[in-house]
């Protein structure tokens, strides 16, 4: 079963889970194995996909310098820092 970009996150997700339980199991054979292998691969790259679709789309928040309030895009340059951005100093 390849997976299509109209697949749910969710369902892609309980699907690469299924995937991995059955590949823990011992008595598949090795040709088996590399097909569900290969399509839990394809699964992963399309959940990676569809979180880096969604986190283009999550915007922040943030104060502008007049006191009024703007939409930022999110921007996570920062991967070891998952604070907000800093807010303009108040004048």
């Amino acid at each position: 079963m390849a997976p299509t970009p109209d697949l749910k996150y969710e369902d892609a997700l309980k699907r690469l889970e299924k995937l991995v339980a059955e590949l823990e199991r011992a008595e598949l054979d090795l040709e088996t194995r590399l097909k569900k292998f290969e399509e839990g691969t394809k699964l992963a790259r399309l959940l990676l996909k569809k979180l880096d679709q969604a986190k283009k789309k999550v915007q922040v928040l943030v104060k502008t310098h007049a006191g009024g309030e703007a939409l930022e895009a999110f921007h996570d340059d920062k991967s070891d820092d998952d604070s907000l951005p800093d807010a303009p100093a108040a004048d």
